[in-house]
């Protein structure tokens, strides 16, 4: 694996993981009263979710400059 995909598919699962955790924080904090604690799990998720759609721009940018090198080495 290519250093480039490694660190995407880390920072993929990164992002997974904080809205998951995020999810759960809010539902705990729902579940006892929390408004803190469902705060920080809503933010958390935010963050999450923020994380996956930077990695997704980031691929795309990534393809869309490849695309661009080899129909330059084309030529």
């Amino acid at each position: 694996m290519k250093g480039d995909a490694k660190m995407s598919l880390k920072n993929k699962v990164e992002g997974t993981k904080d809205q998951v955790a995020g999810k759960a924080k809010e539902v705990e904090g729902k579940a006892t009263g929390d408004k803190t604690r469902e705060a920080q799990g809503k933010a958390q998720g935010i963050l999450g979710k923020a994380k996956d759609k930077l990695e997704e721009a980031k691929d795309t940018v990534k393809e869309t400059v490849d695309d661009l090198k080899k129909k330059i080495d084309k030529k």
